[in-house]
């Protein structure tokens, strides 16, 4: 695994520090409830627009990826988490929410393109030995955007109360736009050369709009994408309940800051410990799903019993919350203890449960350009639960009922997902074909692209200009 420009692992570096920027900054607004509003009515609203267009672009997302290339569709996206972040500006001033429910529906379309292009990347450029390891890789330095974009609401509110300041959203909002900067160093598939001398796609001709539309519309009848609806309908589902109903329901502003802190570093640690596990060679690939499905589904049961306890306490939730004693601080140890640990284990059974699905995902195929409409099709399908997730939250649904929902959704999806892996192979069927092609045709490819595709070196004879007029149209 070593780091050279056009290596897996440098791209893998650079999307993550791109969903460092934007997706973490997001998620350390959404983690506190409401976005960081007290009331979270707008926030629950703007969320569901934003996973209706977000459900429409992931799907298509992968034709577009594949069409119009990995790196200007990737910074143009980020730009979108930048006018979302920067609506609650203007709703702070103006307590006008109609602009950041359409920054949501705005951002949807940036975040099914950005996520598609992020799955390639992480998915389909490492070897199949590697995948465990750079899912987690990306993982835990994806939350660290979510874990520090948590330090910075906890301090700066750690002595008031009352919704996020201006302050907070536009540095959040610098950092979003420092993401769609970093997008534009990442590289096309074609160019990406692994350690062994494999590339993560074969050279094709340009891909047209009209192909890609059909590709996209076989995966409805695709076999696996099938079995694996109710993985993807879930994966995201439980969100809306976790950071809006719990912790945006009975602790304080202060708190909810420190248990995204909390929630994101669990994340970060539950992914390296899956990795070890995902990417143990003595053991097969089949066996290794099995054993992470095993432990996941266990744990995510165990902490759902959880939080069942916790619901029983309260129906209603922030201000006028009926949780006894009132809202809790993070200070208040015996009334603390129990509710902070229990949103740790959340956070961690979630990265169980997501880098799972990107694992299982990533056994299916080795080709970017069939991972990017995989990966759209699952992020496409988790988008349209999540957008059901946050509209519930805003029609105000029992909390009992929300909790029972989610409960019974994530049952229901590990049956699949234990199908899936059980038909697991120790290689995917195309890698073969990925890795003999560049032996048999490396004049073709270095003729027709300008480059020298050797794993030690990487080397442009031909113009920048030409290869940004010719590579980008193709990947």
């Amino acid at each position: 695994m070593t780091l050279r420009y056009h290596s897996p692992l440098a791209q893998v570096l650079l999307i993550s520090a791109v969903c460092f920027l934007c997706p973490g900054m997001f998620n350390a607004l959404n983690g506190l409830g409401g976005a960081g509003q007290l009331d979270p009515h707008t926030a629950n609203n703007a969320n569901s627009a934003l996973y209706v267009t977000f459900c429409i672009f992931s799907i298509a997302g992968g034709g577009i990826v594949n069409v119009c290339g990995v790196r200007f569709t990737t910074a143009l996206a980020c730009l979108t988490y930048a006018v979302y972040t920067g609506s609650y500006v203007h709703y702070n001033n103006t307590g006008d929410g109609i602009p950041t429910i359409i920054a949501g529906a705005v951002l949807g379309v940036g975040a099914g393109i950005l996520w598609t292009a992020q799955g390639v990347v992480m998915v389909s450029y490492p070897s199949e030995k590697e995948k465990g390891r750079f899912i987690s890789i990306f993982w835990i330095l994806f939350n660290l955007g979510g874990l520090f974009g948590g330090i910075l609401p906890f301090a700066i509110n750690y002595y008031r109360a009352g919704s996020l300041t201006n302050s907070v959203y536009v540095l959040f909002v610098i950092m979003e736009c420092a993401g769609a900067t970093t997008a534009l160093f990442l590289v096309p598939p074609v160019c990406v050369v692994r350690d062994d001398g494999s590339h993560a796609t074969i050279v094709q001709s340009p891909r047209s709009a009209r192909r890609e539309l059909l590709e996209v519309l076989r995966l409805f009848g695709n076999k696996w994408m099938l079995l694996l609806l109710p993985m993807s309908f879930t994966s995201n589902f439980f969100y809306g309940y976790q950071f809006s109903q719990y912790n945006g329901a009975i602790f304080t502003l202060r708190t909810r800051g420190f248990n995204n802190l909390l929630y994101w570093t669990s994340q970060i640690v539950g992914s390296y410990a899956l990795s070890l596990l995902l990417d143990l060679s003595r053991w097969s690939r089949r066996k290794r799903g099995m054993c992470a499905m095993i432990i996941m589904s266990l744990s995510f049961n165990a902490v759902w019993a959880g939080t069942l306890v916790v619901q029983s306490r309260y129906t209603r939730g922030a201000e006028n919350t009926d949780y006894p004693g009132g809202l809790i601080d993070f200070l208040e140890s015996s009334r603390a203890a129990g509710p902070i640990s229990l949103y740790f284990f959340m956070g961690l059974v979630d990265a169980w449960y997501q880098n799972i699905a990107y694992w299982i995902i990533g056994t299916l195929t080795n080709d970017a350009h069939i991972t990017a409409r995989y990966i759209g099709f699952y992020k496409g399908v988790q988008s349209l639960g999540a957008s059901v997730s946050w509209q519930i939250g805003a029609r105000e649904i029992p909390y009992m009922n929300q909790l029972v929902g989610n409960w019974a959704l994530l049952v229901l999806s590990l049956p699949t997902m234990a199908y899936t892996i059980m038909q697991v192979e120790d290689r995917a069927l195309d890698d073969r074909l990925l890795c003999s092609f560049v032996r048999d045709n490396e004049s073709m490819v270095a003729g027709a692209y300008g480059w020298d595709l050797s794993p030690t070196q990487f080397t442009k004879p031909r113009s920048p200009k030409y290869l940004a007029r010719h590579v980008d149209s193709i990947v």
